[in-house]
């Protein structure tokens, strides 16, 4: 079965295209810069061959040429690996949140319908996936189309613990409720766990990058997350603030903040961006605060004590802790991250082999052998995990 796994950015396009159940990439390609006249990037590879089409400065002024681009690509005689689009079976997106859709879903619409009435809680999301969808679905008419949302990990955290101390009717009338996201990640280091560990282990996964979570797992489910009913909530993320208080918008408001920089400020200039003053990859982060700069040390301080904060958290709900992940950009990649996170979590009986953190390059343990939770990295593969759970889909 040939499973095309999409994921859309406000101005990106990201493809892979599998042969299931074998799990075979056949071709991969990404878009950036969709909606520039002019210097739109493509990148188009076909994994069979290793042959490659790269082209800058192109004209893709919407997603329906981009994805039309695509398609011409995977069709190719030179360069393509499929006879015709006709030979994709199943279409699955990384979606994001649908009301009273938790978890994977063909997309009905009702199921778009429920996209559309939670565009405020993931408007850049939601409404990138929606463009994308009917733009896709007018160029693949006989695919099977699915949604694996990002809130489907979560669908089965205890209902103590996804309610806000808010009119319970707002929760019924309107589904105010902690939703949690980073599900394709979870997901797929949960069967990653199961293949090392078996059926049964109590993990706390954090996946850092642009976005950040943690993630409570017990015998492959989650029974917590840190993130809460929109993507704005919990850890600090690149320029988004995480958790913050409720009353700050109307108090900044109040005092004649305008509504503009208001929203900047939560959603575009807050996060590491807005405590550092310098920029939203940590990459650069790090490199000020190795340099002596205060406010990167500082961004960095919040971020990990934020992170030890649910973990701290999310321990004592499981009753202990067999082994924590590190994954995500940040996770796989920031031995200096990694480190203030585990020299914190002595009291939990967390050693890391500082050796091992600092030589590691992938996928591997890093705990020491006196550790009495094994600390490891696992590279994520969020597309791989989407492709599976579209394979296994039935109606």
């Amino acid at each position: 079965m040939k499973i095309l796994v999409c994921n859309a950015g406000s101005t990106s396009l990201k493809f892979k295209l599998y042969d299931m159940p074998k799990g075979t990439v056949l071709a991969r390609a990404k878009l950036e810069r969709v909606g520039s006249l002019d210097d739109a990037l493509f990148e188009y590879v076909n994994e069979v061959s290793a042959k490659k089409v790269q082209a800058e400065k192109l004209s893709i002024p919407d997603y329906k040429t981009g994805i039309a681009l695509f398609l011409q690509n995977l069709t190719d005689f030179a360069h393509g690996v499929l006879g015709a689009v006709g030979e994709i079976d199943r279409v699955g997106y990384k979606a994001t949140v649908s009301k009273g859709h938790m978890d994977v879903h063909e997309l009905t619409e009702d199921v778009l319908e429920g996209m559309r009435e939670w565009l405020p809680i993931a408007p850049l999301h939601n409404r990138a996936y929606l463009d994308t969808i009917a733009c896709m679905r007018e160029q693949l008419p006989s695919s099977l189309f699915l949604g694996v949302f990002e809130t489907s990990f979560h669908r089965q955290i205890p209902l103590c613990r996804r309610l806000y101390g808010v009119p319970y009717e707002w929760y019924e009338n309107y589904g105010v409720q902690r939703l949690g996201y980073h599900s394709a990640s979870n997901s797929y280091i949960a069967s990653c766990l199961e293949k090392q560990r078996g059926a049964h282990y109590k993990a706390i996964t954090c996946h850092l990058g642009g976005s950040s979570s943690v993630c409570a797992v017990v015998d492959g489910h989650s029974i917590d997350t840190s993130f809460g009913m929109s993507l704005q909530t919990g850890l600090l993320h690149a320029n988004r603030t995480g958790d913050l208080d409720c009353e700050v918008a109307p108090y900044l408001k109040a005092i004649g903040v305008s509504d503009e920089e208001i929203d900047a400020g939560i959603h575009d200039k807050g996060g590491m961006l807005g405590i550092s003053g310098i920029s939203g990859d940590l990459r650069y982060v790090e490199e000020a605060a190795a340099q002596g700069n205060e406010r990167a040390q500082l961004a960095l301080d919040v971020f990990i004590d934020g992170i030890v904060r649910y973990i701290g958290s999310f321990y004592v709900e499981m009753g202990g802790l067999d082994t924590l992940v590190f994954t995500g950009g940040i996770g796989e990649n920031s031995s200096v991250v990694r480190k203030g996170v585990c020299d914190k979590l002595g009291v939990l009986s967390v050693k890391l082999d500082s050796e091992k953190n600092d030589a590691l390059r992938g996928e591997g343990i890093i705990s020491d052998a006196a550790s009495g939770v094994t600390v490891q990295v696992i590279p994520t593969d969020e597309e791989k995990g989407i492709a599976q759970l579209t394979y296994s889909f039935t109606h």
